[in-house]
């Protein structure tokens, strides 16, 4: 009986784990649809228009979801409650500063510095994407059997890394603006661009700034590098593993 609520816990806890990937695999095919169709209206009127508003609005929205899973996630990955602590200060933090420096409709804080400003947020954010990239690697490369938590982790990790490195390039050009080849208005325009460009190295494709900075062109080779080994790695690990022993099953006892 023991042994069987043993078993039964840790399948909750597999079920869990799987809901995590899957919403947040969700909500970041949204954040990437919606970055590279709606900021089109962002950039060419400008964000005080009505539409350039919404789609701000819209995509605080789902930043404040995005940051919620990224916590919700991290859990599934360590039972240090300083460590969760402190990701869900620095993310709720994000929220609210961004919340607070981007709201559309009327300015709610003044921000003397935008650059900075900007360079503040991203900073917090980076880091603790890298810090769940390392997480559910661990946690994909892990186990004996080929779970569906473990697909869905994949491709989490792998939409996450397209996601990151375009944090990257975006920091890089919130410190040296036009590093893209060419200035873009900071703030969503600058990291709508970004997104394009790292989604575009990763899915092997042309990303369309021939102009841009050699560290940014160099740092696209490592994404590409990268990005193509955890693929080959994924595929030779999952498609090794035996599907766990159906309950009942010699195999399980």
């Amino acid at each position: 009986m023991f042994k069987s609520l043993i078993s039964r816990t840790k399948s909750e806890l597999l079920q869990e784990k799987q809901k995590d990937y899957r919403n947040i695999v969700i909500i970041q095919i949204i954040i990437i649809v919606f970055g590279l169709t709606l900021t089109e209206f962002v950039i060419d009127g400008g964000s005080q228009t009505p539409a350039g508003k919404l789609v701000t609005t819209v995509f605080l929205c789902f930043g404040t979801v995005y940051n919620f899973l990224l916590w919700d996630l991290m859990r599934n990955f360590t039972q240090s409650r300083l460590l969760t602590n402190v990701f869900l200060f620095v993310l709720i933090s994000i929220v609210i500063i961004g919340t607070l420096g981007e709201f559309p409709y009327y300015k709610i804080l003044d921000i003397p510095d935008r650059q900075l400003y900007l360079l503040f947020l991203h900073g917090l954010l980076f880091p603790i994407e890298v810090t769940v990239i390392g997480f559910a690697i661990r946690d994909i490369f892990s186990g004996e059997f080929l779970t569906p938590d473990k697909l869905w982790g994949s491709a989490c990790v792998f939409l996450m890394i397209g996601i990151s490195f375009g944090s990257l390039y975006d920091l890089i050009c919130i410190i040296k603006p036009g590093s893209l080849g060419e200035v873009i208005e900071m703030g969503l325009p600058n990291y709508s661009e970004c997104i394009h460009y790292s989604l575009s190295i990763l899915g092997g494709m042309d990303p369309g700034f021939p102009n841009a900075s050699r560290l940014i062109r160099n740092i696209g080779v490592f994404e590409s590098v990268w990005g193509n080994l955890f693929v080959v790695l994924v595929i030779g690990k999952l498609m090794g593993l035996p599907r766990p022993p159906k309950p009942g099953t010699k195999e399980e006892v």
